[in-house]
């Protein structure tokens, strides 16, 4: 924690030693260029302020260009006046140009404030870009038909239908054999196999179990 305490405090005596170097430095080319009284203390609170103003919208996404661009120019600003005040230039004879730079600043500054506080937003732009997207593809609500009664399947039937298999008839071994023999003694006289109904007749016996023995020859 004391680790924490002493870089943060390391910092923010740097930064406000360089910010009051740099504010000084742009005081005096402000005092230099013919700005003289409180106007040339407003002069480096004015690049701060575009230069802070920048970068917070850099931070905070949105109009990223137009950014880049102010904080360029207020950064150029700055940079020119700790420069021009390290011996490059002669204090006492201030060059036209730069007594034009500084005249023209405060329209400068207040137009980039005035981009940089108006601009919208990237991600706000976005979400509302996506929210008209959303409405205008919505479908409308309209009333819905009434839910049609459930149909009854009623089961096709085959189309041909299938006749009951008769259950089997138990047939003794006995009366088989005499079957046989009587089948045999027919074909030996009459020299075609014996028909069901003929064998029916000659055992005396129901039709369900004469075709059951006939089965079985």
């Amino acid at each position: 924690m004391r680790a924490l305490l002493a870089r943060v405090d390391a910092v923010l005596v740097q930064a406000l030693i360089a910010a009051a170097l740099s504010f000084a430095h742009l005081h005096d080319i402000a005092a230099a260029a013919g700005q003289d009284g409180w106007k040339a203390w407003a002069y480096p609170i004015s690049v701060d302020l575009l230069l802070v103003a920048a970068w917070r919208r850099l931070r905070f996404g949105g109009a990223k260009a137009s950014s880049w661009c102010w904080f360029v120019i207020a950064l150029t600003a700055s940079l020119g006046a700790n420069a021009a005040t390290a011996g490059l230039l002669d204090m006492t004879q201030v060059p036209a140009w730069l007594r034009i730079l500084v005249a023209g600043w405060p329209a400068v500054a207040f137009l980039g404030g005035t981009l940089l506080a108006h601009s919208a937003p990237t991600a706000e732009v976005d979400n509302d870009v996506h929210v008209a997207k959303g409405q205008e593809g919505a479908p409308k609500s309209a009333s819905e038909p009434p839910a049609q009664p459930a149909v009854e399947k009623v089961p096709e039937r085959p189309a041909v239908e299938k006749v009951p298999e008769r259950p089997a008839v138990a047939v003794p071994t006995a009366l088989v054999d005499h079957a046989r023999k009587v089948a045999a003694e027919h074909h030996t006289r009459t020299g075609t196999p014996i028909d069901t109904p003929t064998l029916r007749a000659r055992l005396g016996v129901p039709a369900p179990m004469a075709e059951a023995i006939a089965a079985q020859l």
